[in-house]
């Protein structure tokens, strides 16, 4: 979407050589983070046939490639693709995107040419008000009597077409992470290289500590719990396993393992899946 500077809110006028135009439909962010996909709904604010900005439930980092999927009002589809994270502020996302089919974007690029080209001087090319008169000084369709409720019951075929297809694709999206989940776990792990605690302990750059079991409570259970840990090459917990201790303190330390994040282990340069040691102490 550029590099141009952040405006103060997304429905200000573009400072992209692009058009862009306030555009305000359903969207579906998916991340994968750990290997496993992170659905995060919202809406468009914007759109060009560059990118979009988003208003997303959760949080996005700069430079997440993420998958897209928004419906095009213009073309009555879904528009699925990749896109990268150029900048966000809070809930607040500019996606750049990095793969559209030349079929959507030429379709884009129309609409966006003809709300700009239909807007009132010194109207911004971000304005999707309606005009006030249709051909020869006429009121639009919409606008004549009658026309409210033509207008409501295409609205309302529309919405319940588009929430059809929404759970629709969305159970199909759900079935597919699910086998994708289960063959990444059948998949066996080969770590690359053995490394040290106090090496990895360096590199640690998300910590959890693990929650003293209500069930160990009663018993007065103590113990330091050593875990075999393999970290992938984007620094998550691939594997984990208890060498000693109550079965109860070991899975709640297995757990809090599992939230860990670490800075990639690099040979030459080069990220690598390693394997290491880490304790974690229980006291009641």
């Amino acid at each position: 979407m550029g590099t141009a500077p952040q405006a103060q809110s997304w429905d200000q006028p573009s400072r992209r050589r692009t058009a862009r135009c306030a555009l305000h439909v359903p969207i579906n962010a998916i991340v994968l983070r750990s290997g496993i996909p992170d659905i995060l709904p919202g809406r468009a604010v914007n759109l060009c046939e560059g990118g979009v900005g988003v208003v997303l439930a959760g949080e996005l980092l700069p430079g997440e490639a993420v998958a897209v999927e928004i419906l095009l009002p213009m073309a009555a589809e879904l528009l699925h693709t990749r896109a990268v994270v150029k900048h966000c502020t809070k809930l607040f996302s500019g996606m750049e995107f990095v793969s559209l089919p030349p079929e959507q974007r030429a379709i884009i690029r129309n609409w966006t040419g003809t709300v700009a080209s239909s807007a009132p001087t010194g109207q911004t090319e971000n304005s999707s008000e309606p005009p006030e008169n249709g051909k020869n000084g006429t009121a639009p369709r919409w606008r004549r009597p009658g026309g409210w409720a033509w207008l409501v019951i295409l609205l309302t075929l529309a919405l319940a077409a588009l929430a059809w297809w929404w759970n629709w694709n969305r159970g199909w999206k759900e079935l597919e992470a699910g086998i994708n989940e289960n063959e990444a776990a059948r998949a066996p792990i080969h770590p690359q290289l053995q490394v040290s605690a106090d090496v990895m302990q360096k590199l640690v750059k998300h910590r959890v500590d693990p929650e003293y079991p209500a069930a160990a409570r009663s018993k007065n259970l103590r113990a330091v719990i050593v875990l075999d840990v393999v970290i992938g090459r984007d620094g998550s917990v691939l594997d984990v396993h208890a060498r000693n201790g109550p079965e109860v303190l070991a899975q709640a330390a297995m757990e809090a393992m599992r939230w860990w994040r670490f800075e990639p282990y690099r040979v030459n340069g080069q990220p690598v899946t390693v394997v290491t040691t880490m304790a974690m102490e229980f006291n009641p």
